[in-house]
């Protein structure tokens, strides 16, 4: 994201959930994702408790499960797309269980070996997480945080020491996809936060189209959109799924680079 600042341009991170709404459709979407304009790809891997998601992104974690998507199938989605998108950074967002049941370092050598780049475990806060952090670290994987309107000068402090890659910051206090999006208070919470944070901040929960992207986008370095996406797979014919999905961001991307 260092390279997008240098440039000049504002990083566009889609979200899109593993296995939904098909597995064999991970892989093209995640290529529709790029080819549509993304700087960065933020996988979720489901999970039946998302407590910090909301009711679309929930749907899509059920769907996938029900499609018997679980985390080694999400790291051999990462392997396929790998085969073929070598640059395209893709960070693993998911809670910390099924990683804990797998094992955290088996995880993080499986991860390191798809060819996963960053780890968002919503949560995994940072005062508890300084050893998986380190597992991450030695494999080159950058530890993502969340960060919220909550959130307070002592939590940001911590999340700045061991952050690498990006920090995420929740716009909305409350669940994904939920709220009115007020961009004066992020606008007022970004310098807080840049501070002790040196890495990119992107913001995301509440972004529904291109406006309120480019809105977010002024006064952050990225912009990470997640249940619209999903909202966009689940009124479109699964045929049309993938190209659906590429013309959204596109309209994002060029949003973003007016």
């Amino acid at each position: 994201m260092q390279a997008l600042a240098a440039a000049g341009r504002k990083g566009l991170i889609p979200f899109i959930t593993a296995g939904d709404p098909a597995p064999e459709l991970t892989v093209p979407l995640m290529h529709a994702l790029v080819a549509g304009g993304a700087d960065i790809i933020e996988l979720g891997v489901p999970f039946s408790d998302p407590m910090a998601d909301g009711p679309v992104i929930q749907r899509a974690s059920e769907r996938a499960l029900a499609n018997g998507v679980c985390l080694k199938q999400v790291l051999q989605f990462v392997r396929e797309f790998r085969g073929t998108d070598q640059e395209t950074p893709v960070v693993l967002m998911g809670y910390a269980n099924p990683i804990e049941r797998m094992g955290a370092q088996q995880f993080v050598d499986a991860a390191a070996q798809a060819g996963v780049d960053g780890v968002l475990v919503v949560d995994y806060p940072p005062e508890e997480c300084e050893e998986f952090a380190g597992l991450l670290a030695r494999q080159k994987l950058d530890p993502i945080f969340l960060l919220a309107p909550t959130s307070t000068e002592e939590r940001i402090a911590q999340v700045g020491k061991i952050a690498s890659g990006y920090v995420y910051y929740v716009s909305l206090k409350g669940v994904t996809g939920s709220g009115h999006l007020d961009l004066e208070a992020v606008a007022g919470k970004i310098p807080e936060i840049k501070k002790h944070v040196k890495v990119p901040v992107g913001v995301g929960f509440g972004i529904r189209d291109a406006e309120t992207a480019r809105a977010i986008a002024s006064v952050s370095d990225a912009v990470v959109i997640g249940s619209r996406i999903i909202q966009e797979l689940e009124n479109t014919q699964r045929e049309n799924a993938v190209q659906a999905v590429q013309t959204f961001i596109s309209g994002i991307r060029k949003a973003l680079d007016a």
